[in-house]
């Protein structure tokens, strides 16, 4: 927020609308929040990427073991068009069951991350310091 303020210089009149645009990516205490950013520097082609990729918040999930969690896309504005164009940064929600943060917590479970979009499909594990970092956000 604050560095909005400073590079937008909207002094104390943003405040109100920095904070009701940002508070609600700070984790509830049973969810993780994630903002996914697809940074092409180059402009062609990051418009006929993006343009290929609508409907991706729709694709993200965490798997803990045999349990997968769907991302719900923040609600705020459709990042997506209505030609199909995808925006180039999404900010995902990941609510969790109790059982669930403990799984997530337990040293010995795997935890992938995963986008299942047809044009961008991929998964990746979380290692041990991100998966202590971010269960750190669980209440």
């Amino acid at each position: 927020v604050q560095e909005m303020l400073y590079i937008e210089k909207g002094g104390d009149d943003q405040i109100e609308d920095e904070l009701s645009a940002y508070n609600p990516l700070i984790p509830n205490g049973r969810e993780l929040v994630a903002t996914l950013m697809f940074e092409i520097d180059e402009p062609v082609r990051r418009e006929k990427f993006l343009a290929g990729l609508g409907g991706v918040e729709e694709t993200v999930t965490l798997t803990l073991g045999d349990e997968t969690i769907a991302a719900l896309p923040e609600d705020d504005i459709d990042r997506t068009t209505a030609d199909g164009k995808a925006s180039s940064i999404q900010f995902l929600h990941f609510p969790f069951t109790l059982d669930q943060v403990e799984k997530f917590r337990d040293p010995e479970s795997t935890v992938t991350l995963g986008i299942g979009h047809k044009q961008y499909g991929h998964m990746a594990n979380l290692t041990d310091v991100v998966k202590d970092a971010l269960a750190n956000d669980f209440d």
